[in-house]
């Protein structure tokens, strides 16, 4: 028979018996339960999903068929998408309930940073070769011509429509639609009552809940300054319920005469920034706004940014950039810095 002491004993052990059972059959059923599918959309950009479902659905056809959709509303790839054929046009009622958001919040991003968000800078992109196509038109000829075209305030939309007061603009989502396809596969994910999951689409990433081992999602920051067919990171974080959006001229670009052209074009100047922001990595409660500030920052470069930033409530950023020696450095906003390791 058990004496007093030992019985005290053996109830909380007992307790952390059956606490430490539940835990592994919930650790075993959350990693048993989780499924990975992968694919391509908006051309060759890669997309990779995780997520834990007790019923074991396979997700995909529903996903790759969402974002077949999105594609036929926002690429400009796409000959006879909804977007091109507004730029070919003086405007567009929607028929699809992907362009009514996506020209909210642009416009709400572009006047949150004065402009250096843009998205009908898509005739200088184009000119500069960085468009559907490769051919590199741009002259001293041409170049005034085309910044004429730039100016989001020249878009008029409303819940229904988009008009266009300058005959020959063009827009260009590009630098805003994969945050804005992650933000729409994690709601499907949501409506699927699917708690954890990652999205991640063109290096764009919306984590929620769990990953299968039961710990915080942790994500790679890439090091923008190894070589093209090299990856190594220069950060982990950790995301819970958040997105990032990563942004750097560090892969698409090129050079000529020893001129170094990025793909990232200043909508106020016409040309490709050059300054000393390598990357930058933003976090946001939506990945549109992740991937439009990422892009704005690109812009504006690092001083600007900075001071940007802090003034923009629920946004983060991590930036890389190159000192006046050459030498990397990095920043991180206050509210992202405990959850980066580097």
């Amino acid at each position: 028979m058990l004496k007093n002491w030992d019985k005290r004993k053996l109830v909380p052990l007992i307790i952390l018996i059956v606490f430490l059972g539940f835990w592994q059959i919930n650790k075993f059923q959350r990693t048993s339960h989780y499924l990975g599918i992968s694919g391509t959309t908006m051309g060759p950009i890669t997309y990779n999903i995780k997520y834990a479902d007790q019923e074991n659905r396979n997700l995909q056809p529903a996903i790759d068929s969402i974002l077949n959709d999105f594609n036929n509303a926002l690429s400009t790839y796409v000959e006879n998408s909804e977007i091109s054929l507004f730029n070919i046009t003086d405007s567009i009622i929607y028929q699809s309930p992907y362009l009514f958001p996506v020209f909210a919040e642009s416009k709400k991003i572009y006047t949150a940073t004065d402009g250096a968000f843009d998205p009908t800078v898509g005739p200088l992109v184009n000119a500069y070769g960085f468009g559907p196509g490769s051919e590199r038109v741009i002259d001293a000829l041409n170049f005034d011509s085309l910044l004429d075209l730039v100016g989001f305030d020249n878009v008029s939309f409303d819940n229904v429509m988009a008009k266009k007061s300058i005959k020959g603009s063009y827009l260009d989502f590009s630098a805003i639609a994969k945050g804005y396809a992650v933000d729409v596969i994690h709601s499907y994910l949501r409506s699927c009552n699917i708690t954890d999951f990652m999205v991640e689409i063109g290096g764009e990433v919306s984590c929620f809940g769990r990953n299968p081992d039961g710990n915080i999602w942790r994500i790679g920051i890439e090091d923008p300054m190894v070589s093209d067919d090299e990856v190594r990171l220069k950060a982990t974080v950790e995301l819970k319920d958040l997105t990032m959006a990563t942004s750097g001229n560090y892969r698409n670009f090129y050079e000529i005469d020893g001129k170094k052209y990025s793909h990232t074009i200043n909508p106020k100047t016409g040309n490709p920034v050059e300054h000393s922001l390598l990357s930058v990595s933003v976090f946001a409660p939506t990945c549109m706004t992740a991937d439009a500030f990422a892009t704005s920052f690109m812009v504006m470069g690092l001083e600007k940014s900075l001071e940007k930033v802090n003034l923009i409530d629920s946004v983060e950023a991590f930036f890389i950039y190159a000192n006046e020696q050459g030498a990397v450095e990095t920043i991180a906003t206050d509210g992202i810095k405990k959850m980066i390791t580097q």
